[in-house]
């Protein structure tokens, strides 16, 4: 479980209007992405708070409660990425965590929820426990404004009465697939709630369920470094072509962003087929123990007990291979550079200032699990990502950062 009280670390994704989808005819919709580390705690140790999070999407992925399914979404404290949205007429603004690993939107954490004349009381309870805390409360429709051009009329939120493990924001924004919001009325545990996605869908504002997300590699503690594209994709964002992988059918990666894919290390199979998700709340990338083992040993690495990360040597760095991602037809490669944490920010996560860390980890179960394996912000970074809800699957592209040597 995550702890339980404030945000150690958050690295802030603030979100503003800019532009739109490019298959969209009507106004872009376009969210550029800045990203802060909030050190005010001093050095964090990022692994583990991470791992939390891995380790409760895999554990709570579904559990089963008066003989229906029911989903329990997780939370990085360690990681957040925040859009900021007005809610009401006039409007409040809330900062928001947008998460893909969770689908329930609410406010009420900090900023307290103002009524205004677009606000339902649908007098419902809601609850969601993350791992990272829980909120509890009722069940409201408002209209919701992410910016120009991107309002959403009757949008459901909740709005917490009670709230722990959110110091910092105000709630959630999610984006993930539908189901997770399945148990979370208590009155009606089998029922679901729409999405922002979905909303702006069946309102017209988007032509699609399809979201795009692209990050970029950094070097810094405060930047700009993405964009979030609700309705399609942005061309600019990406080079060649995307290609397009269907969700897994393998529980509880299903129940995710989840897709199947096979790892080498260089030419030596370390990861055979299996499922696992695609998240971007994760920082790093996990995979199974033995895969794990394997990946340590060909690179040398030494486990360091400030960072919990990998630790290899200049000479062992020069010598590291590319870690491919196979995703159907097609082979995604971290190169070496891809695969270390960049080195200034050595410092923030308590490392040594001319060390060099490996961003890739143990999930803490060997493969056959059904949840083998985590593409986090370190895949991520370096390539186009696309979420698609109405075909169900998730795309990749590469992208002008993917061979960068920021780190």
């Amino acid at each position: 479980m995550f702890p339980a009280a404030s945000l150690l670390t958050i690295i802030f994704l603030a979100l503003s209007i800019a532009g739109s989808p490019v298959e969209i005819d009507n106004s872009p919709i376009t969210l550029p992405i800045a990203r802060r580390l909030n050190l005010s705690d001093g050095p964090i140790n990022l692994l583990q708070q991470d791992k939390a999070r891995v380790t409760a999407l895999r554990e709570n992925s579904l559990s089963k409660k008066g003989g229906h399914t029911v989903s329990t979404p997780v939370i990085n404290n360690a990681l957040g990425y925040l859009i900021t949205v007005g809610i009401g007429s006039p409007a409040t603004t809330y900062n928001l965590i947008v998460d893909t690993g969770s689908s329930n939107t609410w406010v009420g954490a900090n900023t307290k929820y103002v009524k205004t004349k677009t606000s339902v009381d649908t007098r419902e309870p809601v609850a969601v426990s993350y791992g990272s805390g829980s909120f509890s409360g009722t069940e409201y429709t408002d209209t919701i404004t992410l910016g120009t051009g991107l309002t959403i009329t009757a949008q459901s939120i909740g709005v917490a009465s009670t709230s722990s493990g959110f110091t910092g924001v105000d709630g959630i924004l999610g984006i993930g697939p539908l189901d997770l919001t399945s148990g979370t009325l208590t009155n009606e545990p089998t029922k679901t709630i729409p999405t922002v996605t979905d909303n702006l869908y069946s309102q017209g504002t988007i032509s699609q369920k399809v979201i795009g997300i692209s990050f970029e590699p950094t070097t810094s503690n405060i930047v700009t470094n993405g964009v979030l594209t609700f309705g399609g994709t942005d061309a600019t964002k990406y080079t060649g072509s995307i290609a397009y992988t269907p969700i897994t059918t393998t529980y509880p990666a299903s129940t995710y962003w989840g897709i199947n894919e096979s790892i080498s290390y260089g030419s030596t199979t370390i990861l055979s087929s299996t499922a696992g998700i695609v998240d971007t709340g994760t920082t790093f990338v996990y995979i199974a123990s033995d895969a794990y083992a394997k990946y340590k040993s060909a690179t040398g690495g030494t486990l360091d007990t400030a960072t919990g990360l990998l630790l290899i040597s200049s000479s062992q760095y020069k010598a590291l291979k590319n870690l491919n991602f196979h995703i159907g037809s097609e082979t995604y490669a971290l190169t070496p550079n891809a695969q270390i944490w960049p080195r200034s920010l050595n410092s923030y996560v308590g490392g040594s200032s001319n060390a060099i860390y490996l961003m890739v980890s143990d999930i803490g179960t060997p493969s056959g699990a059904g949840f083998d394996f985590v593409n986090g912000y370190t895949f991520l970074e370096r390539f186009y990502s696309v979420y698609d809800t109405a075909n169900s699957r998730v795309g990749f592209a590469k992208t002008s950062y993917t061979d960068a040597t920021t780190n």
